[in-house]
């Protein structure tokens, strides 16, 4: 990859030669990293036909208490193998009416819980079937919450072939995107830039360092890496442009 100039995530999009794409696994409240990189592109597919991990992120995030931070989880059966779209929420156990009292418990008197919360309550009313589709529907949500202009496809409606860093070109192209957005750490990790070359697509890197904030409960310490809800039900409005500060994208032509 060649060497390209700094510049935030703000303004990160007229660097790339076309709409710039960025992939990733639905998450269950998505911390802030998901939505700065969610914030920096202009396609945001959810990689739903990849394999689902126990005890990953997929079902679950942090939300922060008066003594510290808890996993809210929720509940599925999965078999071994499967795709995260194949995987369906166990509602034998009342996760949902648990999730959303915990929420109002620990957030009610953060600055901008009453603005946002009677919308994003609206999830926990209904009762979901499928672990993705509950994931992408609270997505949206938060995205509109936080102001984000985002594009958001689902991977499983696309038609892809290939595997690994040749399937991410694929999305590209499916998409109409003339760069890929990825964290920095995946060139070293798995990440082939020689196949973007190859097809043409440039290749964004975000480096990411947690922003510090307001948050509730200041006896129990800054905490960073909490599901996002933490920051938009303390900072309101000011939230996206946290997100962005957070992140410095480097756009340019793979090599």
């Amino acid at each position: 990859m060649s060497s390209p100039a700094a510049v935030t995530a703000a303004n990160s999009r007229p660097g790339a030669r076309g709409p710039v794409c960025a992939i990733h696994q639905p998450h269950y409240l998505p911390w802030l990293r998901y939505f700065a990189k969610a914030a920096a592109c202009d396609v945001f597919v959810l990689l739903d036909d990849v394999q689902f991990t126990k005890n990953g992120w997929q079902n679950r995030n942090k939300v922060k208490t008066a003594t510290g931070w808890t996993f809210l989880t929720v509940p599925v059966i999965h078999k071994a193998g499967q795709l995260i779209c194949e995987v369906k929420i166990d509602n034998r156990r009342k996760w949902a009416a648990k999730h959303a009292r915990t929420i109002e418990m620990n957030y009610s008197k953060a600055p901008f819980f009453a603005e946002y919360w009677p919308r994003l309550a609206s999830v926990y009313e209904r009762e979901w079937q499928w672990l993705a589709d509950l994931a992408g529907a609270q997505f949206r949500l938060l995205a509109e919450c936080l102001g984000l202009e985002v594009d958001v496809r689902v991977s499983s409606d696309l038609e892809t072939a290939s595997a690994e860093t040749a399937r991410l070109v694929e999305i590209c192209q499916a998409v109409g995107a003339g760069a890929y957005l990825s964290g920095s750490f995946a060139v070293e990790a798995y990440l082939q830039p020689e196949v973007f070359a190859r097809a043409g697509l440039d290749l964004a890197l975000a480096d990411w360092q947690a922003p510090e904030y307001s948050q509730l409960y200041p006896q129990a310490g800054f905490i960073a890496d909490l599901c996002v809800l933490d920051l938009l039900f303390n900072e309101g409005p000011a939230s996206l442009e946290i997100l962005r500060a957070a992140s410095q994208i480097q756009v340019g032509e793979s090599r």
